[in-house]
């Protein structure tokens, strides 16, 4: 059984993917900062079914709250075999309207929390000699979005990360991916309307919006045995929206 931790795991793309990996027989660890009902409600589903899951409390934006995090989960369950960077959040704005705190937040939630955390985990997995690490990134950090310049320059930055530390960690027998949802269905784009997913999914080649569920059968792929010789990769589940 592998220990698998999912940052922001309470809702979302990071919740479903919590379910996706309980049910194929890992445990689940669910990382949360705020939402601390959502988590237990998920933890005690899994619990219910049978699964095997655990919560764990740490804003992963602050280094000190992740290098106490991995402590916790060292102390627990030995270590992450599967760490997926999947924490983030979003805000449009005009890159005019920008205000140094936004753009730090966004950083520093975005991206850096991808680095404190991959810099805890990988201790463990270079002395197994085995590891996955799963990065969510998004299609603007491919392509950029307008009036989403802080986030797409973050997710861009995550992408950058992912291809560097595949090239750094390959003979230690670790693989470090990223997907890069397009649009879907979760709290981000709750502030969409019926009308601007209609118009959203015309964009999309495959007419539809994609769900939570999507983008977790990918990054269960990318955590898989099968994928052991794809590393450094950005696997785009956007519907073909970005080719």
């Amino acid at each position: 059984m592998r220990n698998v931790l999912i940052t922001g795991a309470s809702r979302g793309i990071g919740a479903e993917t919590a379910r996706l990996f309980a049910l194929n027989g890992d445990n689940v660890i669910i990382n949360y900062c705020r939402s601390q009902t959502d988590a237990e409600k998920l933890c005690n589903e899994l619990q219910t079914s049978g699964l095997s899951a655990m919560t764990i409390k740490a804003d992963v934006s602050a280094p000190a709250q992740v290098s106490e995090m991995f402590a916790q989960i060292e102390k627990t369950c030995g270590g992450a075999d599967v760490l997926v960077n999947n924490a983030g959040i979003a805000q449009t704005k005009l890159f005019t309207d920008i205000t140094d705190n936004d753009w730090a937040r966004m950083i520093k939630t975005n991206l850096s929390s991808v680095f404190y955390c991959c810099r805890a985990a990988l201790p463990y997995m270079i002395r197994k000699q085995n590891g996955r690490i799963i990065n969510v990134a998004s299609m603007w950090g491919q392509v950029g979005g307008s009036c989403e310049v802080h986030y797409s320059a973050a997710k861009a930055g995550v992408i950058g990360l992912t291809k560097a530390l595949a090239k750094e960690e390959g003979l230690s027998g670790i693989t470090v991916n990223c997907v890069s949802p397009g649009v879907i269905r979760t709290d981000m784009t709750s502030n969409l309307s019926d009308d601007d997913f209609r118009a959203l999914a015309e964009e999309t080649p495959t007419g539809t919006i994609g769900t939570p569920a999507d983008v977790a059968r990918a990054i269960v792929y990318l955590a898989s045995e099968g994928s052991g010789f794809i590393t450094g990769q950005v696997l785009s589940v956007s519907g073909g929206f970005v080719v």
